[in-house]
C-alpha cells in the first residue's frame, strides 16, 4: 500500500509542475494592453504579430520593439478584426492548446502510463508467483513420495534421464517420447507420479484441468492450449500435465452435426502443439484421465501420448507402504497393525487411505487423545465406506428396523455361503449420512481376476437383500433400499454376458453397445438370467431360514455384529 501511495503523490506532483511550469512560462513575460492602446500600437506599425487562442476572450500580441513581452488584449470579437490585422502587416496565428489543454493531456498520459505500469507490474507478480509455486511443487516432490504403483515409476524412470540429458539419448538415435498418458481410476496418484518427474527432472511443472480448456466460445480453448505451449516452451525444458484430458480429448463426431466446433478446435490445437516439439527439446506433455476408451485415436496413436501407463489401485504391499507414508507425521499407538489394515482395505486408492488415516487423527483430535488408536482408525474406516452414522434414530420405526436387519442378514448369508474366501468385517443397521440404511462390509482378497463362480456369486449377493425382504414380509412389502444392489447387480450381468463372454447362449460375441442404449436382444438376455439368479438366491436363503432369522434377530438386539459374530452364527 506505501509503494501505491508513493506512486500516486508522485503523479500529482508532475501535475502540478505542468500547470505551475506552464504558467509561468505565459506569466514572467505578460502584462495586459487596453484594446484603445492596442489601435493605437497597430496605427503606429508597433505591432509585430497576434496570437488567438481556443475558447478565450482575450488574445495576445508581441511588439516590434525587439522585446520578450507578450500583451494580453480583450478580443473584441469582430468578423472583419482578422482581415484588419493581415491588412496593417500584423502575422496572426492560432494557439489551439493552452496551459489547461496540456496540462489535462498530461494528466491523462500519466494515469493512463500509471494503469499500465499497475497492470503490467501485477502480471509480473502473478507471473512470479506461479513461477515459485511451480519451482516449490516440482522441487518438493520426488518418487520417493510415491508409494506403490512400482511398475508406472519404472516406466518414467527413462523419461526423467530424457529430460535432464536429452543428449544421451540423441547420439544413440533415440527419440524422447512426445507424450505420457496416465489411465486409472480416480485418486490413484496420477497428478502425484506426473509431479514426482518434474522433481526429479528439476524443471519446472505447468498443471492445467482439460475442463480449464473448454469455453462456450469458439477458440478461446486453442488460444489457452498455445499459450500454454508458449509458456513451456520458454522454459526449454518443462513437464506439461493436462488432468481430465478426456474433457477436451473425447472422440469427434463423424457427424459434422453432431460435431462440437470448440472442442474440435482446442484437440486440433493440442495435436498440432504436440507435433511441432523438437524431439530433444526436453519438454514432455503428461495427460490423465480415467476414461480411456473415450478417448480420439489421434491422441493414442505414436508421435502424441506414445507412452499410455495404467495407474491401477494399490495392491496389498503397495497399501502398506502408502499407510506407512501417510503415517509418518502422525503419532500412532502400539495397537495399530499396518499389515492388518493394509488386507482390510482392498479397492482402497491412494487417496483414500490418506483420508483414512486424516479421518482417524481427526477422530482422535477431537476426543483430545494424543496417539492416534485402533478404535480411531476403525471408526474412520466405516465413515469412509458408508459416511458417519446418523446420532439421532429416534425417528426410525421397528418394522423399518425389521425390514433393514432381514435385508443386511440376507446380504451377509449370502456371502458366507457363497463367497467364503471374502472376509465378512462388520454388518449394521445404523443408517449414515450417505443415505444408507444399513451396510455389509465384505473384504475380498487381492487377486488378478474374478471366475465365473465369482462374477455369479456377487450378483447373487447384491440381490440377496431383496430376497430376505420378499422371503420374510411378502411380495406386496418388498422395500426401495435395495435400488442401488439392483443397479450393481445389472451393471455385473451386462459385462457377463457382453464383456467377459461367460454366458454359454450368447457366446463369445459380444454386441456393440450404443450410446443411447443396449441393443433389445441383450436386454432381454441379461433380464432373463438376472432373474433366474434372484430365483436361486431366494431359494438359498429359505433353505438356510433359521440362520438368516438370527442374524436378523441379533442385528436388531445390538444393531451391530462383527466379523467374528457371523462366523459364530453362521457356525
Amino acid at each position: 500500500m506505501k509503494k501505491y501511495a508513493v506512486i500516486i503523490l508522485s503523479a500529482i506532483l508532475i501535475i502540478v509542475c505542468i500547470f505551475t511550469g506552464l504558467h509561468f512560462l505565459n506569466n514572467d513575460t505578460e502584462q495586459e494592453l487596453g484594446y484603445p492602446e492596442f489601435l493605437e500600437a497597430v496605427e503606429n506599425g508597433s505591432v509585430g504579430e497576434v496570437r488567438f487562442t481556443r475558447d478565450s476572450d482575450f488574445f495576445y500580441s508581441r511588439l516590434n520593439d525587439g522585446s520578450e513581452t507578450t500583451y494580453k488584449v480583450p478580443d473584441p470579437q469582430k468578423e472583419d478584426f482578422i482581415e484588419f490585422l493581415l491588412l496593417n502587416g500584423i502575422r496572426v496565428s492560432h494557439s489551439d492548446n493552452n496551459a489547461g489543454d496540456i496540462a489535462g493531456v498530461a494528466a491523462v498520459i500519466i494515469v493512463a502510463a500509471g494503469i499500465i505500469w499497475r497492470s503490467r507490474a501485477d502480471s509480473s507478480s502473478k507471473e512470479l508467483i506461479s513461477d515459485a509455486r511451480k519451482k516449490k511443487n516440482s522441487a518438493n516432490i520426488t518418487l520417493d513420495q510415491v508409494a506403490g504403483n512400482t511398475e508406472a515409476k519404472s516406466m518414467v524412470l527413462d523419461i526423467i534421464g530424457f529430460i535432464r540429458d536429452p543428449d544421451k539419448y540423441s547420439a544413440v538415435g533415440a527419440r524422447m517420447p512426445k507424450g505420457l498418458l496416465f489411465y486409472g481410476p480416480p485418486g490413484t496418484g496420477k497428478t502425484l507420479l506426473a509431479k514426482a518427474i518434474a522433481g526429479e527432472a528439476d524443471v519446472p511443472f505447468y498443471s492445467m484441468s482439460g475442463s480449464d480448456f473448454v469455453q462456450m466460445y469458439v477458440g478461446v480453448g486453442a488460444s489457452r492450449i498455445r499459450s500454454l505451449f508458449k509458456k513451456a516452451r520458454k522454459s526449454e525444458k518443462a513437464v506439461i500435465f493436462i488432468d481430465e484430458i478426456d474433457a477436451i480429448g473425447k472422440k469427434r463426431a463423424r457427424n459434422s452435426n453432431a460435431s462440437n466446433d470448440e472442442r474440435d478446435q482446442t484437440l486440433n490445437a493440442l495435436l498440432t502443439e504436440m507435433s511441432g516439439f523438437n524431439d530433444s527439446q526436453g519438454i514432455i506433455v503428461i495427460g490423465a484421465t480415467n476414461r480411456l476408451d473415450t478417448l480420439d485415436e489421434a491422441l493414442l496413436r505414436p508421435g502424441r501420448f506414445d507412452r499410455q501407463i495404467e495407474i491401477g489401485l494399490p495392491d496389498v504391499n503397495s497399501r502398506k507402504k502408502i499407510l506407512r507414508l501417510h503415517a509418518a507425521n502422525k503419532p500412532l499407538s502400539e495397537d495399530v497393525d499396518f499389515d492388518a489394515l493394509a488386507k482390510a482395505t482392498v479397492y482402497f486408492s491412494g487417496a483414500m487411505l490418506e483420508s483414512l488415516l486424516n479421518e482417524a487423527a481427526i477422530q482422535a483430535a477431537n476426543e483430545k487423545s494424543r496417539l492416534i488408536t485402533r478404535a480411531h482408525i476403525d471408526k474412520a474406516f466405516y465413515t469412509v465406506i458408508a459416511g458417519a452414522p446418523i446420532s439421532d434414530r429416534s425417528y426410525i420405526g421397528e418394522h423399518d428396523r425389521r425390514i433393514t436387519a432381514y435385508h443386511e442378514a440376507g446380504h451377509a448369508l449370502a456371502t458366507r455361503l457363497l463367497l467364503p474366501e471374502n472376509h465378512i468385517s462388520r454388518v449394521t443397521i445404523i443408517p449414515s449420512v450417505k443415505g444408507a440404511g444399513g451396510f455389509n462390509l465384505s473384504i475380498p482378497r487381492d487377486t488378478l481376476y474374478q471366475s465365473q463362480r465369482q462374477l455369479l456369486s456377487n450378483i447373487k449377493v447384491l440381490l440377496a437383500g431383496r430376497a430376505a425382504e420378499e422371503l420374510v414380509f411378502g411380495v406386496q412389502e418388498i422395500t426401495t433400499g435395495a435400488s442401488n444392489d439392483i443397479q450393481k447387480a445389472s451393471s455385473l450381468i451386462v459385462d457377463y454376458v457382453n464383456k467377459y463372454g461367460m454366458d454359454p447362449d450368447m457366446g463369445l460375441f459380444s454386441l456393440p453397445v450404443q450410446e443411447e442404449g443396449l441393443d433389445a436382444r441383450l436386454v432381454e438376455k441379461c433380464r432373463a438370467l438376472i432373474n433366474s439368479l434372484y430365483e436361486d438366491t431366494r431359494l438359498l436363503l429359505d433353505s438356510h431360514r433359521e440362520v438368516l432369522e438370527e442374524l436378523a434377530a441379533r442385528l436388531l438386539e445390538r444393531e451391530t455384529l462383527e466379523g467374528s459374530d457371523i462366523e459364530d452364527i453362521c457356525a
